[in-house]
């Protein structure tokens, strides 16, 4: 008895691999009218020059000329006070204790403690490096690299919770739902490194961050241009190590067994782009077992280098590590890496911002500074775009005596590296810092400058959803230029 393979219609099925055949005649006719379908589409998308091109594919390379091959952005979760880091309000001092003037008028708190005394600074203020800009005694390691700071005062935001603002500084809305930002760079530039995530998600602690997963994933994109999230402690990638009884040759040979099981299996479900993704990361897992170790192994690393990001030191251990890892990341071509100050809200202050805010920013203040020197003495800089920010600043009111509320109207972001206009202050908050009333830069500006400098024109860089183009900065936003020499 005959024991050749043969498809439904009992054709022989030797000659070529089982997923390329049609499996009965009716699917043999559905591919070929779905292909030249698909060949009529693409002609009238190509012709179509309203959207600026075809809306359904990938960039896959820069619209403009790229000031950054990375980003870095550190994310202080819980909304650090700009008040009393960066932007300091003497106008506060005699106003202590008062109600805030109607002269600023009326603003929605999370709280609802607007009438709550205004609360001057603690902290003690002056001006640092040839730029002279201000900075207190809270950050003294980032004062000391001021001059390669430029420093945007005049940042806000939508949301007044962390949830919502945590979302809306990832993903450009408040509601869950769309692409993050490293998933749009990742969609639209691709990856550098073949072995490497291109989009890399660090915590300086074991933590939730508000929102959880959602901030760094693709929303309503393929699955994988979501960002990978690398653990704290010794195995920031869990079980990446192949076993000692399997050599390549035996994990190459069971991941092609698993490829096949796979591409049938979606060969009737071709618009789940979840095992698309899951196929994508069992390949990406195969390679990283060989380059992955070493990029996260910081065994190797000089003491001066360790010593650079504290990572000796309780306080600074867990936040220099994260930055450490991602100075090893971009070097090796990773995209885009976060690195989460105080993951799970550990900025928010509603009380005791005395000793709050000091514990946080002791832990991040030396990481942050050693990683911007690092960089440039590797000469990453130039090439690396360092974000510094979180969802929103404070409110010089208090809350609970010795807090301060959350303050999406005005807040503190700063960059350096990647060509930035290093050593100069843009933007300014009025008098008590409550509101941006000077080049005023929302979350779809601070997008689409990242984009910009990462090469990325953020009004074409689209994707078709459902019948309609989506863009990053959800058709809003503007360069800001200002940032850059």
């Amino acid at each position: 008895m005959s024991t050749e393979r043969r498809d439904p219609d009992g054709v022989p099925a030797t000659a070529v691999p089982h997923r390329e055949l049609a499996r009965s005649r009716r699917d043999f006719l559905s591919r070929a009218g779905g292909g030249f379908g698909a060949l009529a589409l693409a002609h009238l998308l190509a012709e179509d020059s309203a959207l600026g091109g075809s809306v359904a594919t990938p960039a896959r390379g820069p619209h403009v000329p790229a000031r950054a091959r990375s980003v870095i952005f550190v994310f202080l979760e819980g909304g650090p006070s700009h008040i009393d880091l960066f932007d300091p309000k003497p106008a506060l001092e005699p106003l202590e204790g008062q109600q805030l003037p109607e002269s600023f008028g009326q603003v929605i708190l999370p709280m609802g403690e607007q009438r709550s005394p205004l609360l001057a600074s603690r902290r003690s203020f002056r001006r640092h490096g040839e730029s002279e800009q201000w900075a207190s005694d809270w950050v003294p390691h980032i004062a000391e690299v001021i001059d390669d700071v430029a420093m945007l005062r005049s940042c806000w935001c939508d949301g007044l919770n962390h949830v919502g603002s945590v979302c809306q500084m990832n993903t450009g809305i408040t509601l869950a739902g769309r692409p993050s930002l490293g998933s749009w760079v990742t969609y639209g530039l691709g990856t550098i490194n073949q072995s490497l995530p291109a989009f890399v998600v660090l915590q300086d602690r074991q933590g939730t961050v508000a929102g959880g997963p959602r901030n760094w994933g693709t929303g309503f994109m393929p699955a994988s241009y979501q960002g990978t999230l690398l653990r704290q402690g010794k195995e920031p990638i869990r079980n990446l190590a192949a076993p000692s009884s399997a050599g390549a040759s035996r994990q190459r040979a069971k991941l092609d067994f698993l490829d096949e099981l796979n591409r049938r299996h979606l060969e009737d479900r071709a618009d789940t782009d979840l095992l698309e993704a899951r196929i994508a990361s069992y390949e990406l897992a195969f390679r990283m077992q060989a380059e992955a170790p070493e990029a996260v192994d910081i065994s190797r690393e000089t003491e001066r280098t360790r010593e650079l990001y504290g990572l000796d030191e309780k306080p600074t251990e867990g936040m220099g590590r994260a930055c450490l890892l991602a100075r090893r990341l971009v070097e090796r071509g990773v995209r885009f890496v976060q690195v989460y100050s105080g993951a799970g809200s550990k900025w928010d202050s509603h009380a005791g911002l005395e000793k709050n805010h000091g514990d946080v920013c002791r832990s991040m203040d030396r990481p942050v500074a050693g990683l911007l020197r690092d960089l440039k003495q590797r000469g990453l800089l130039d090439e690396t775009l360092v974000v510094w920010g979180g969802e929103f600043g404070r409110t010089p009111m208090s809350e609970k005596g010795d807090g301060r509320d959350h303050n999406p109207y005005g807040f503190t972001m700063w960059f350096a590296g990647a060509g930035v206009n290093a050593g100069r202050t843009i933007g300014a908050t009025d008098e008590v810092g409550l509101h941006a009333i000077e080049d005023r830069a929302h979350v779809h500006d601070i997008h689409a400058t990242i984009l910009w400098a990462l090469g990325l024109d953020h009004r074409r860089l689209t994707y078709l959803h459902g019948g309609r183009v989506e863009r990053a900065t959800v058709n809003e936003g503007e360069v800001i230029t200002k940032l850059f020499a």
